[in-house]
């Protein structure tokens, strides 16, 4: 095992940060825990657990608890779990405590609005000496904090960080492959957000099992035809961070954004649950990227009108079943 990845700080101590943790532990590294609020986090750490995000899940006991970034300092690798729209202020704040080249790996699914980077590209100017990586794939954070068997990419261009990473923080539950398609990675986890809106809409609707797998299934065309246009690689969207996380996503509740969409569909609202879903964050700059490079995303392009207000689910639908015929591809 490097040496070098023995210490694990994991930033952000939602469930996914929670579970993240955990999962670090389990594989045997020292864990450093940060959350931003200081009396939730010693509440933390006085109650080993997380009542508020990640319910009935004890934290282990190699897990350091901190309301302080200068905790990180002496972490060998970092794994930022914050949502993607506030990366870039909390790797900026995090900079200063780490030493030149530390690894740090985002976990957060989407692309910054303004800049229309990608997440690992937001690093590179928010914290500019660590190195880049991105963790990816088909995970629930209630799954993964209990154990359950869960697979996922992790990605750096240096294909030895990201397999020294890999074996570092993989278990007998937690298993990860790892890539240097970095931005493959990426590309899966912000597309599929915004196509399991629109699956939502379909289970909302109710309009039937059919044409839930319909949308699956075009969804990943889009979503295949948007990574090969900014050089993604066909393996890396058809596997764990592509079309293994697009079918979770799309298939249960459980998805913050098949349950936003579920309440769109069902003509609920746009907050059913008061959780973050990024993909309402991501549609806006995914379709404007898209269309920059002449990509055809009518599911996603649908999906933001809807939630932008120029759309009614109706018309949406509507539009979608109106295309012309043609061949597929």
């Amino acid at each position: 095992m490097p040496a070098r990845f023995s210490t694990i700080g994991v930033v952000g101590a939602g469930a996914w940060g929670t579970a993240l943790a955990n999962a670090a532990a389990r594989a045997g590294r020292e864990v450093v825990l940060w959350g931003r609020d200081a009396e939730a986090v010693e509440a933390m750490a006085r109650s080993r657990t997380n009542p508020a995000h990640l319910p009935g899940v004890r934290l282990a006991d190699s897990i350091t608890l901190s309301a302080s970034l200068a905790a990180l300092s002496g972490c060998d690798a970092v794994l930022l779990v914050v949502p993607a729209q506030a990366s870039r202020e909390v790797a900026h704040a995090l900079a200063p405590h780490l030493a030149a080249g530390t690894p740090v790996v985002t976990c957060a699914k989407g692309i910054e609005r303004g800049t229309s980077l990608f997440m690992t590209q937001v690093l590179a100017e928010a914290c500019p000496g660590a190195t880049p990586a991105i963790l990816s794939g088909p995970s629930f954070a209630a799954d993964v904090a209990a154990g359950l068997p869960t697979a996922v990419t992790l990605a750096a261009r240096d294909l030895g960080v990201a397999e020294g990473l890999a074996t570092a923080l993989g278990s007998s539950s937690f298993r990860l492959y790892h890539s240097d398609d970095v931005r493959g990675v990426e590309i899966g986890g912000a597309a599929k957000n915004v196509l399991a809106i629109a699956a939502g809409i379909v289970g909302g609707r109710q309009l039937g099992a059919s044409a839930g797998a319909a949308l699956i299934a075009r969804g990943f065309a889009e979503l295949m035809r948007f990574g090969k246009a900014f050089g993604a690689r066909t393996e890396t969207l058809t596997g764990l961070s592509g079309l293994g996380d697009l079918i979770l996503t799309c298939s249960t509740a459980q998805s913050r954004n098949y349950a936003l969409g579920l309440s769109l569909g069902r003509n609920e609202g746009l907050h059913p649950t008061g959780k973050l879903a990024e993909g309402a964050l991501t549609a806006a700059v995914l379709v404007a990227m898209a269309q920059a490079r002449g990509v055809d995303m009518p599911i996603a392009r649908a999906v933001e009108a809807v939630l932008a207000g120029r759309s009614d689910i109706e018309q949406a639908i509507g539009s979608l079943l109106a295309r012309p015929q043609k061949a597929e591809a």
